[in-house]
């Protein structure tokens, strides 16, 4: 009886990890996994409280959450299948499997040795079945060790693939607002002295690799984790400025000459893809849920005023032509970002980023001149 039930339990144990490997690595999409999302998230919040007397150095510690979950899974996934497969054996060592040469040993130790072995190669070690019940589960083992070996090799070929191109659209954004954060500045360099037809492509390949950073993180999850000392890597910041990007073309650019852009289905997909990303990243990675959506008080409000007004500033510096009512322009501009801004404010702190290292453009609205590259402070002066 006791028997039965071991195998059971072993039987039911390889099945949960089966299951979880299928649908991280095959059928992968945001919030399936049955083990591999716990994993996750129970080593960030571990990272998160191990790494807080750190000081200076936190980020440098959380830098290697993501490679160590990474590890953890394919642990997790290994030595589940060892121990079902050594819950199945146990009970028939020294009958349906025995060893090579000599006594069979009973302990479970053994068949811990015996189930890792059999999900290698058929016959392999010290350990060989003896009945045709064993023989077919050594055979389904082998399939097994070889099929997870692959499929996880691959996973992780393409989640290291994924980071990278995550990381270059990233540095792009970054270099592309002269290392500010600031979406006026990104405009600015698309669309010197108001001629945007050049900086349209490279607005319409950025909306592009916002919608590949989406479904990345869609098939793999993991990514999230992977948390970068510079902040310029983080999904909070690129999402931010590609978001504020669209609110300052929508509420700041002149109707009459830059409307065509406005209207362009590469600000739409650019402004969808950001704002996606960013939801469904809350929706599953923030412990307490999505931010509702609620009005912003007097000061957020404030603030958002004082970067339009420095937004705007800097775009008629550059020689764009902006909206000629600018409490119109800023009243759009705050209705936009209201869309947007509660869910960069927490999905930043749940990866351990201060505000103003994710947002120094709004944080610090009236440090934008200092900011600014010495190159384009020449329009400032005439």
């Amino acid at each position: 009886m006791m028997g039965t039930v071991e195998r059971a339990v072993g039987a039911a144990l390889m099945l949960l990890i089966l299951a979880d490997v299928f649908l991280t690595v095959l059928y992968a999409r945001m919030g399936t996994g049955l083990l591999s999302r716990g994993v996750a998230r129970l080593t960030w919040r571990l990272f998160r409280a191990g790494s807080a007397p750190a000081g200076r150095r936190r980020g440098a510690v959380l830098s290697f959450c993501g490679p160590v979950i990474v590890v953890l899974l394919l642990l997790v996934w290994s030595l589940g299948l060892a121990v079902g497969a050594a819950l199945v054996i146990h009970p028939a060592l020294g009958t349906g499997v025995r060893a090579s040469s000599g006594s069979t040993p009973t302990d479970f130790a053994t068949a811990l040795l015996a189930g890792g072995g059999s999900l290698s190669i058929v016959g392999a070690g010290d350990f060989s079945p003896h009945t045709a019940g064993y023989r077919l589960f050594y055979l389904f083992n082998s399939v097994v060790g070889a099929s997870v070996l692959s499929l996880t090799l691959t996973y992780l070929m393409q989640v290291y693939t994924a980071l990278r191109a995550r990381n270059v659209l990233g540095l792009k954004l970054h270099l592309q607002t002269a290392e500010t954060a600031d979406a006026a500045e990104l405009l600015a360099g698309l669309g010197p002295e108001g001629q945007f037809s050049g900086g349209y492509n490279n607005l319409s390949d950025l909306a592009v690799e916002m919608s590949a950073a989406k479904e990345a993180h869609h098939f793999y999850p993991v990514l999230f984790y992977f948390r970068f000392h510079e902040p310029y890597y983080s999904v909070s910041r690129f999402t931010l400025v590609a978001l504020d990007t669209v609110s300052l073309i929508k509420s700041a650019l002149d109707d009459d000459e830059l409307g065509w852009l406005k209207e362009s289905t590469s600000v739409e997909l650019l402004w969808r893809g950001a704002l996606i990303l960013a939801t469904s990243l809350e929706d599953n990675f923030h412990p307490s849920g999505s931010a509702e959506k609620a009005e912003p008080d007097a000061a957020t409000r404030d603030r958002w005023n004082r970067r339009y007004a420095a937004a705007v500033r800097r775009l008629r510096q550059a020689g764009i032509k902006t909206r000629a009512d600018e409490n119109a322009g800023a009243e759009t501009y705050a209705t936009l970002r209201a869309c947007w801004d509660p869910h960069i404010s927490r999905l930043a702190p749940a990866m351990a980023y201060q505000m103003d290292e994710i947002d120094p453009a709004c944080s610090h609205p009236e440090a934008s001149d200092a900011r600014r590259p010495f190159r384009d402070r020449r329009h400032a002066a005439v």
